[in-house]
């Protein structure tokens, strides 16, 4: 009987090594922060600097010298993952989607759909919504005097199917009263659990059969008559 070697003459798929992962993390980081350069390498050289500075006090000049290598080391990798989460919430900030993208930053606890479970059609307004320990968390892209009424909608779009689970509602955005892309998985993970594991799984099942977005039909159409474009369909 032959056997298909079809898996094992496959190439295997390379890891990526941590230090190309830095590369490339700060390859990305440069692009947008251009001073990363100068901030990293200056932890770096700071930190050796003051290990020698409390060497040649102590009269452990190159023991301290040496010592000091790693905590350079640490300081400069700090820096450099605080600089490059900065600039990766800045190249997606004001974007359709951003706040999605930075609660999927959130390893565990939380669930969110890919998609929106509201839109403005008009004005591209839009309404996340989650599922945790916390209960349901609804979380808004758009001005806070325009999002409010999406907000509204959905919340009680939501409260009809959930049988009393606690909703949260946040604004993202950089006005009085929304809370910073930057700041939002903090934000949701800061929210006090009130379910159990069972009531979670109850409520993620209500969800599932609520749906998703649902976009509101134009004035004037009557969806009763309104008829499929059957070019379209086929491909024209």
């Amino acid at each position: 009987m032959a056997r298909d070697n079809s898996a094992a003459d496959a190439p295997k798929v390379k890891k990526t090594r941590w230090y190309t992962q830095i590369w490339q993390a700060y390859q990305m980081t440069r692009k947008n922060d251009p001073a990363v350069t100068w901030i990293v390498l200056g932890s770096f050289l700071g930190v050796i600097v003051l290990g020698v500075v409390v060497g040649l006090i102590i009269g452990h000049t190159v023991y301290m010298a040496l010592l000091s290598i790693p905590f350079a080391v640490l300081v400069g990798m700090f820096l450099l993952a605080r600089r490059a989460e900065s600039s990766a919430y800045a190249s997606i900030e004001g974007q359709p989607g951003a706040s999605r993208a930075a609660l999927g930053t959130i390893r565990r606890g939380w669930t969110f759909a890919e998609e929106p479970v509201a839109v403005d059609p008009r004005t591209q307004d839009m309404v996340f919504r989650g599922l945790g320990r916390a209960g349901v968390v609804l979380v808004s892209e758009g001005p806070a005097n325009r999002v409010g009424r999406l907000l509204d909608a959905e919340r009680k779009r939501t409260a009809r199917v959930i049988s009393g689970a606690p909703i949260t509602i946040i604004q993202c955005g950089n006005e009085e009263g929304q809370v910073a892309l930057r700041s939002l998985p903090r934000a949701v993970q800061k929210l006090k659990p009130k379910l159990t594991k069972q009531e979670v799984a109850e409520v993620s099942k209500r969800l599932t059969a609520l749906g998703g977005v649902r976009l509101p039909v134009p004035k004037g159409v009557d969806p009763m008559r309104a008829r499929p474009d059957r070019k379209g369909m086929r491909g024209r």
